[in-house]
């Protein structure tokens, strides 16, 4: 099942990476498609959505709950 975030500090390619890199660093079967122009990021794996924003949130991003 894809999950799809929203992060308002999405801004650029590089932020994209930054946070390519660390959830791939502890969940690296997870496919995942980042839409600058949305600030969405959406995820399919194994993990759980909790996992998943604190693995975000680590890289030093803010997840919007709205």
């Amino acid at each position: 099942m894809a999950l799809k975030l929203n992060v308002p500090t999405l801004d650029n390619s590089d932020a994209a990476d930054t946070i390519k890199s660390v959830i791939l660093s502890s969940e690296p079967d997870t496919k995942i498609d980042v839409d600058l122009d949305s600030k969405t990021i959406t995820l399919d794996g194994e993990a759980s959505e909790e996992t998943y924003k604190q693995l975000i949130e680590a890289a030093g991003y803010n997840i919007s709950t709205k």
